[in-house]
């Protein structure tokens, strides 16, 4: 099978991941989740270098933060089929005692997960730090975050945007997900984000954009590119367009899906569009 189609279908059964615990527990946020589908299966399936014998401090390995954690239904599906932990505790996901919180944390010692996250506009500055104790350390692998549009609102992204050009801090790769939707409504009608490009290049980076972000294809040259510019004096900032919820043809392009969960019926349609591939927990 053509490692193209492999990816694919590892990109299905994470749909439907997301999609089932969500609906199971009624809560979560399948829109953001189902648009960044390709994103984690092209880093963690064909671009970091990681082990799943998980340390927290990822000495020689690349790291992955996730800024806007709300997303975590993908995140942990994408761990649990990467081999971070068992695919069947994904039915756990927002249960009492579960390690799979609605945000992810660290306290639950989940194999994955180095920061809490949910707590919009912070992500930067902790992958900044990550970034920095890597040179510190002369540790040559790179340190990957994820950011939602919406959230760059917030303005601590902006001192770390500036900070991290002003310290030539280059072993990071920033992608945002650019989906143009966020909890409110589009990002423009809520608080327009201008030129984005335009913004981090004033501000010093290194821009690529990868105009379909839920083609694994692109999704997988743009991170290749990102990464061959690193090491070159600017942190390297990835804008992939994507559409929120992505996959489900009900979900898509509204924001009205950023933390509504399917009812039984609107569970069964979507997963009918996203036939099994690898096996449901």
């Amino acid at each position: 099978m053509p490692q193209t189609q492999q990816l694919n279908d590892f990109v299905t059964q994470v749909r439907r991941d997301i999609l089932r615990q969500v609906h199971q527990v009624n809560s979560g946020h399948p829109g953001g989740s189902l648009g960044c589908a390709e994103f984690f299966t092209a880093l963690y399936q064909e671009v970091m270098e990681y082990s799943t014998k998980f340390t927290m401090d990822g000495n020689n390995e690349d790291i992955f933060v996730l800024s806007n954690g709300h997303i975590s239904p993908v995140f942990y599906s994408v761990l649990a089929r990467s081999g971070f932990f068992p695919v069947e505790e994904l039915n756990t996901f927002r249960k009492l005692n579960s390690r799979l919180q609605g945000h992810p944390t660290t306290h639950e010692n989940l194999p994955g997960v180095r920061i809490a996250s949910g707590s919009l506009g912070q992500g930067l500055s902790v992958a900044l730090g990550i970034a920095q104790t890597k040179k510190l350390n002369k540790d040559t692998k790179l340190v990957y975050s994820l950011h939602g549009d919406g959230e760059l609102q917030e303005g601590q992204n902006w001192e770390a945007i500036m900070y991290a050009a002003a310290n030539n801090v280059d072993n990071i790769i920033a992608t945002v997900d650019y989906n143009q939707q966020q909890i409110d409504g589009s990002t423009d009608d809520v608080l327009s984000l201008g030129n984005l490009k335009a913004k981090f290049e004033a501000f010093g980076w290194h821009v690529l954009e990868v105009e379909k972000g839920n083609d694994i294809t692109q999704v997988i040259e743009g991170l290749k590119q990102a990464k061959a510019a690193t090491g070159k004096g600017k942190p390297v900032c990835i804008l992939l367009k994507t559409v929120m919820g992505n996959g489900v043809d009900f979900m898509m392009h509204t924001h009205e899906w950023h933390g509504k969960a399917p009812s039984d019926e609107q569970l069964e349609n979507a997963l009918t569009q996203n036939p099994e591939t690898l096996g449901d927990y």
